[in-house]
């Protein structure tokens, strides 16, 4: 750190994203990337007529991409914002909502923390139940003199499904958080739901309630995680206080390749569909295979289990893996630290995978009851 570093961010602990390697090849189920190609409308994309046009600044506006998600998603094009990932959007919405700080799960996307330090916001962690799953009862605040929840006093955003744990709330449950909690902004970060069950996404909430903020992304169900595409849908004011902070800070917050290859990303549903398809058979096969081997699985509705097994530790596990050149996600907090993330790749990666546990598991000196 140098001397002169700004005093406000001496104390910053920066987001830790997955290892990437390159030492060697890894069968690589550790960030949760997609196994896939992307469309074939978005390789046509980077080699089209965009990229003779870099010289040109993209459209600060984004209007394409804007008209593509709101016909996606049945809203306005006022309810959309775009941001170079879904981190970009959910930093803004710190930023512009945060002034009475921001509650969350106490086990989710890490990268919370870091934005609320970032910007000076007051975090309120709330733990999850013993069952991982979330305490909803934790964001709605006491009750008034008729029985209504009057809120905790700041705002709120839940990963959902959550991640790393995989499990989802209920679309009732969302509703309750926003209805106790009308005077400040619910984020719901929707990275995973396109492999939850169909109604999951709270999109269809927007209409209702003026302090939702819908988060995706193109990087995971769209198999874009190098395009850095994301976006929030809400109502016309948010999105309009999040465009105020974009057009001070880089206008230009989206290049033109990654702008036309995410309309076409958009436009081939079938792909996509075919996609998400594949990605929850594979989880259910690899779930299987896991329990079968002594694992407790979460259910999970993402492109990801998170599993223990009693005869490895979790940190053990993970390295032993990767010196069988499998990459997975292991964290240190103590209340997971037996667990471990494992994207679901293709059928093969796997196969892979499993044939690697059963190998370590064979192994006495790596168990537990040795």
């Amino acid at each position: 750190m140098s001397k002169f570093f700004n005093s406000l961010y001496k104390e910053l602990e920066p987001y830790t994203p997955g290892e990437q390697p390159q030492d060697k090849q890894y069968v690589k189920l550790n960030t949760n990337e997609s196994p896939f190609p992307p469309a074939p409308g978005v390789i046509a994309a980077v080699n089209s007529k965009e990229a003779e046009d870099l010289r040109l600044y993209s459209d600060p506006e984004l209007k394409p991409l804007k008209a593509q998600l709101a016909e996606t998603f049945s809203v306005d094009t006022k309810n959309v914002f775009v941001g170079n990932g879904s981190d970009e959007c959910l930093n803004y919405a710190f930023m512009a909502f945060g002034e009475d700080g921001f509650a969350f799960p106490d086990v989710t996307y890490s990268f919370y923390k870091v934005i609320a330090d970032l910007n000076h916001v007051e975090k309120d962690i709330r733990p999850l139940k013993a069952d991982f799953t979330v305490d909803i009862e934790a964001f709605l605040g006491e009750k008034d003199e008729n029985g209504n929840f009057k809120g905790i006093g700041r705002g709120i955003v839940i990963a959902n499904p959550n991640a790393p744990t995989g499990i989802a709330i209920s679309l009732q449950d969302v509703s309750r958080i926003c209805e106790a909690n009308r005077d400040h902004v619910v984020i719901i970060d929707e990275a995973y739901v396109d492999f939850a069950e169909e109604g999951t996404s709270a999109v269809a909430l927007v209409g209702k309630y003026e302090n939702l903020l819908v988060t995706q992304t193109f990087s995971k169900s769209r198999s874009m995680a190098g395009a850095r595409v994301g976006f929030s849908i809400g109502s016309e004011a948010l999105i309009q206080d999040m465009e105020t902070l974009r057009n001070s800070n880089n206008p230009y917050n989206v290049n033109r390749i990654s702008m036309k290859c995410a309309v076409e990303a958009l436009r081939d549903k079938a792909y996509f569909d075919m996609n998400c398809q594949k990605i929850k058979e594979n989880r259910a096969y690899t779930k299987t295979a896991l329990e079968g081997l002594g694992f407790r699985v979460l259910p999970s509705e993402t492109n990801f289990l998170f599993a223990e097994s009693n005869m490895i530790e979790g940190g053990e596990l993970y390295k032993a893996l990767k010196d069988r050149g499998v990459l997975v996600r292991h964290f240190n907090d103590p209340k997971i630290s037996n667990f471990n993330r494992i994207t679901i790749g293709s059928r093969e990666e796997m196969d892979v995978l499993l044939d690697a546990i059963s190998q370590i598991l064979s192994y006495p000196d790596m168990r537990c009851d040795s």
